[in-house]
């Protein structure tokens, strides 16, 4: 049986890794899948909480069920880990006092220095002695070594400085992968536990969880919506900043959707309830979130490897350090072994091991809360090196809803009788502009269709009073006159689309449609170049020029055009032979093959649309181009954070072993570089939480 759960106080990799291992281990346990970022653990097999708190006791780690409350959240400097470095601060400093005033082998100071260290780091020397009879060198196996390494040679006060710079470091950590961790947090915290349902035309406040699909809830004024629904009466705006990342609040009336966690601002309104609890788009978001958060991006695997390798080696040089001056060359014993422990201490791999999963954790929950949902580590490295942008035209770069410009005949019909007719056969068709001869023939006398035909790619076909009829793509026909192909490119250098409509191998007459420019799409182009794209492509079903057209308004700087559905995919492959990384900006349902074979596939309007959140490697919860440059810009930002994290990580390491050379480095002061390169590494990472 697989279980849920949610961890409190897991703030180190290496301990993570621990926990997980201790768990696996148990008897009773068939699998275990521990994800770091979201501080999440599934379990298959019957252990109990109190199983796999005990596995979690060397850290402190708390277990509870994944639907339980999460405990009232305690400042940082109220955990036992401050409270025992607070405690064991009197006593270091009373230590070094007597020290400087008496010597260092003045007992008190010792005893002093001894009750610090016990107080300060009872916890993390339990914990490496028990790693050290199992043979397990990590980060607390390291720093036990050396404390009792350094007590051995008399060190006492500098190994006390040691428990008290390391559980600054700890508590520090502590506090900054939460705060790192709060994006998801808080957007588990957003939707309301209870609903008001109307049930036999009482009012019942009832958890969201026994709540059933079909049933109707009250939404008042001021009230965060607990489900996914449609609106069935009244209307409201509705702030959907949550989901979607939209400040402008939206009109919601009957028959539209309202997502779970979205503020109703004015009016009052019944909404028929559409999802289970575990299936609104919110939970959706946090599902696809924390997995993302889980899945190790390419330069996090490789630094995973690399400390591997990284921890037995500093072992080695440590062991080095200590004996061969004193064996080879005659040096000081106890002043090489000092140099051996501290380098233990100041190789600790702590702040390498973090330095990519922290910035990763915060770039895509921090993300989610901007209503643009990032899959995973790999997908927001790869969009930090795209170089080149397809888009899909319709729906992406235009509104989708194309209107009808011009009707012309070439037979005995005339106009109208040609968008009747038109509008008859589109009426069973789901494309937009089918939608939009429809929409203009709504005055006109109906005419009525059957046996309706879709040639994907080519147009839609029926049969009318007997004959077949059909509309069509200019290119499906053989030939046409001179005079109507001219008329037809003159349309077509303005940016319209032209459908033939005919009758058999008859054509009668031609559709002009024209979709609207999005407002925002040249701007967003030119801003895509400023982030570093180096080319963009539009990919349409168009007339070659009627694509250009448009292409050359927008500023973009390549076009395929008259392509069939699986022609896009031909040409996103062509395009990753020569252009470096391809972004596919598509709606995520016409578009899906093609959005799964790019680099980094991009939805459009992911609110709502199952398809966009399965489909893309990335989702714009709202349907705004606007967050696709920004995107692009927050994963360059997340891969320039990694790379100074790593130069962090390891230049503050190896300038502290080139202090062994001159003799400067001592414990407290590999301790303290030790921290920095952690504390560095977090409060780098946490700088993503200022993208905008």
């Amino acid at each position: 049986m697989r279980q849920h759960y949610r961890l409190e106080g897991l703030s180190c990799a290496n301990c993570a890794a621990k926990f997980e291992k201790n768990i696996r281990e148990l008897p009773e346990v068939k699998e275990v899948q521990l994800n770091f970022g979201a501080s999440k653990l599934m379990v298959d097999g019957a252990a109990s909480v109190e199983d796999l708190e005990r596995a979690g006791a060397f850290d402190g780690i708390k277990v509870r069920q994944e639907n339980e409350k999460a405990p009232t959240r305690i400042p940082f400097w109220k955990t036992g880990e401050a409270k025992s470095m607070f405690a064991s601060l009197p006593f270091l400093i009373g230590g070094w006092l007597l020290l400087l005033q008496y010597g260092e082998e003045f007992p008190a100071a010792i005893g002093l220095f001894a009750l610090s260290i016990v107080i300060g780091g009872h916890r993390l020397l339990r914990t490496g002695l028990v790693n050290l009879f199992k043979w397990e060198f990590d980060m607390k196996t390291l720093m036990t070594i050396a404390i009792i390494g350094a007590a051995i040679i008399g060190e006492w006060g500098e190994g006390a400085v040691v428990v008290f710079l390391f559980a600054i470091s700890e508590v520090l950590e502590r506090y900054s992968m939460d705060r790192a961790r709060n994006s998801i947090r808080s957007l588990m915290e957003i939707a309301p536990q209870q609903a008001t349902i109307i049930r036999n035309g009482l009012e019942e406040v009832t958890a969201v969880e026994d709540t059933k699909i079909g049933e109707v809830m009250l939404i008042r004024p001021g009230q965060k919506i607990p489900l996914d629904g449609k609106v069935k009466s009244g209307s409201s705006f509705v702030n959907q900043a949550a989901i979607t990342g939209e400040s402008v609040s939206v009109l919601k009336s009957a028959g539209d959707e309202v997502f779970a966690g979205t503020l109703n601002e004015e009016g009052a309104m019944e909404v028929e309830i559409t999802k289970w609890a575990e299936d609104t788009t919110l939970a959706k978001i946090i599902h696809l979130v924390e997995e993302a958060q889980a899945e190790k991006a390419p330069s996090q695997a490789f630094i995973d490897r690399f400390a591997k390798y990284y921890t037995p080696a500093i072992m080695v040089i440590a062991l080095l350090v200590a004996v061969i001056p004193p064996l080879l060359f005659g040096a000081v014993w106890t002043e090489w072994i000092y140099s051996g422990l501290a380098v233990l201490v100041v190789g600790c791999p702590c702040a390498l091991v973090i330095s990519t999963p922290v910035a990763i954790v915060t770039a895509i929950g921090h993300a989610a809360k901007k209503g643009v949902l990032i899959k995973g580590g790999v997908h927001l490295e790869n969009a930090g090196n795209i170089r080149t942008v397809a888009f899909d035209k319709t729906g992406t770069l235009t509104e989708g809803k194309p209107a009808v410009t011009a009707v012309d005949s070439f037979s005995e019909m005339d106009e109208n009788e040609i968008l009747a007719y038109a509008a008859a056969i589109e009426r069973y068709s789901q494309h937009p502009l089918a939608k939009a001869i429809v929409q203009k023939a709504k005055d006109l006398p109906a005419v009525y269709a059957e046996n309706f035909q879709s040639k994907t790619g080519r147009g839609v076909q029926a049969v009318i009073d007997g004959e077949l009829y059909w509309v069509g793509r200019v290119e499906a026909a053989q030939e046409l006159a001179d005079e109507v192909e001219q008329k037809m490119d003159s349309l077509r250098s303005q940016g319209q689309t032209i459908m033939l409509f005919g009758r058999g191998d008859e054509i009668l007459g031609s559709i002009a449609a024209a979709d609207t420019i999005r407002e925002e799409s040249k701007s967003i182009v030119q801003r895509l170049y400023e982030a570093g794209v180096k080319n963009t492509v539009m990919l349409t079903g168009d007339h070659r020029m009627s694509a250009a057209g448009i292409a050359q308004k927008l500023g973009i700087t390549q076009v395929e055009a008259e392509l069939l559905p699986e022609d896009k995919l031909q040409k996103i492959k062509e395009l990753q032979n020569g252009k470096g990384k391809i972004a596919m900006v598509g709606d995520g349902i016409n578009d899906a093959p093609a959005l799964a074979i790019a680099d980094v596939g991009i939805a459009m309007g992911g609110a709502g649309t199952d398809t966009a959140l399965e489909t893309a490697d990335i989702a714009f919860m709202a349907d705004d181009l606007h967050q696709l440059p920004s995107t692009i810009r927050l994963s360059r930002k997340t891969l320039k954070i990694i790379k100074q994290n790593v130069v962090f990580a390891l230049g503050l390491k190896v300038l502290a072993l080139l202090l062994i050379i001159p003799g400067w480095l001592t414990l407290w002061l590999a301790i303290f570089a030790d921290m920095g390169a952690t504390l560095l590494v977090v409060l780098n990472s946490l700088r993503l939480m200022k993208w905008k």
